[in-house]
């Protein structure tokens, strides 16, 4: 079935057959990622702007590659060089940005909703890469795209994410998306971590780490957020590492197929150890890779969505 949306904005309101033409389209694009001249006439034309007002390196870079892979021109806007430092407020810096007629807005934003304001109100498309605590869907299917590369399926797999589940827009995102495609969500981390709404979410809850790790083919690792966390949830790093760190130790009760995530940035030391960062079930710097694809077909399927799929 053909994609048809003009937005990209969450896991949670997209239907299987969308979330099976992302990652078909994304695995027939990786193939561009490859070769020896890494780019396509496929947006040629077209205009991204990227709308980054919280720090980024990953996402932000992968969806620039992204763009200039499909041959489209692409712009980057900092809070720092914007002109809301000026009083001006984000819906009339999209107001005057849309003046010049771009096609795509690629929004980070650290309140939540941001991305799903601005869809309405503009004409260009718009794709959200992460709105406070809310999702980060990009993220989610680049995560998708590796499991199912490694596994052959979604479907019927235990995905365990482990850590900062209050905070992390990574783990809504993942949450709705994998318990879509059939994959059986657990989620652990100190109750001081974990969002007060958990019963509305389809998942497991586990507050203790050995139980739940050896029935899990994924762990995904959650990056501590102490950026949004309030004082007093942790009694120190030392002991979260101590009952929620991934070690090697812990590992040795896992499947001897499991699958180590991790979104980034890491904590060495604190959620992951560096063994287990840089072992043989770390799929990490794949799921780097898989960004670009995933985000190259993200901007295709909005862009040309009147056309035929690839």
């Amino acid at each position: 079935m053909a994609f048809t949306r003009k937005d990209l904005l969450g896991m949670r309101d997209l239907e299987v057959h969308e979330i099976q033409t992302i990652l078909d389209t994304a695995e027939s694009l990786k193939e561009i990622n490859t070769r020896s001249i890494k780019k396509v006439p496929t947006l040629r034309g077209k205009t991204v702007v990227h709308l980054f007002y919280e720090p980024s390196t990953r996402t932000r870079t992968s969806f620039d590659i992204a763009a200039k892979r499909l041959s489209a021109d692409t712009y980057s806007i900092a809070t720092t060089t914007s002109s809301m430092v000026k009083g001006e407020t984000f819906l009339d810096t999209i107001k005057n940005l849309e003046a010049m007629r771009p096609d795509v807005f690629i929004i980070r934003h650290s309140a939540s909703g941001t991305p799903h304001r601005v869809a309405p109100r503009t004409t260009a498309s718009v794709i959200n890469a992460g709105d406070g605590m809310h999702e980060h869907p990009s993220q989610a299917l680049l995560d998708m795209l590796t499991i199912r590369e490694r596994k052959g399926r979604l479907e019927g797999l235990t995905v365990l994410i482990v850590g900062d589940i209050a905070h992390s827009r990574v783990a809504r995102s993942n949450i709705w998306g994998l318990t879509k495609m059939g994959a059986r969500v657990v989620v652990c981390g100190p109750p001081t971590l974990m969002p007060s709404h958990m019963d509305q979410l389809p998942v497991t809850v586990s507050l203790q780490l050995e139980p739940v790790i050896p029935s899990a083919d994924v762990i995904m690792v959650l990056r501590l957020q102490k950026e949004r966390q309030g004082q007093g949830l942790l009694p120190s790093l030392r002991e979260y590492a101590a009952y929620y760190g991934i070690d090697r130790k812990k590992l040795a009760h896992a499947k001897p197929d499991v699958l180590i995530m991790h979104p980034g940035p890491m904590n060495r030391g604190v959620e992951i150890s560096p063994d287990v960062a840089d072992g043989p079930h770390s799929v990490i710097l794949d799921q780097v890779t898989n960004g670009v694809a995933v985000r190259m077909a993200l901007l295709y399927l909005v862009v040309q969505r009147d056309e035929p799929a690839l």
